[in-house]
């Protein structure tokens, strides 16, 4: 839980992943088209992954990736991150932790 917290919190936009799921990249997609830039961290090529994949579950993101973080914030998985983007509030929130500029 420390080593996800502690990773979690040194970008403005932190995106954990797995280099083989589908979901993973349609969210690390949707930062990049807004401008975001995230520290992008694959679970499955970490020799931590393991770990933290159970600690993302005790955080509550079932299934344990996409899991994603703004502002040190844990703001949830795909589904998540979509209906932020859709009802407008994903851009405001990457802007107001500094991961993208305008």
């Amino acid at each position: 839980m420390d080593r996800v917290r502690e990773l979690a919190s040194k970008k403005a936009a932190v995106i954990f992943t797995k280099s083989s799921c589908c979901m993973c990249y349609s969210i690390k997609t949707l930062f990049y088209e807004l401008g975001a830039s995230p520290a992008i961290h694959e679970l499955d090529k970490d020799s931590y992954g393991r770990e933290m994949e159970r600690a993302l579950r005790v955080l509550g993101c079932d299934p344990s990736v996409p899991a994603v973080f703004i502002g040190g914030r844990f703001v949830g998985s795909s589904k998540d991150v979509i209906s932020l983007h859709v009802d407008g509030s994903l851009k405001q929130m990457l802007i107001d932790a500094k991961a993208i500029w305008f």
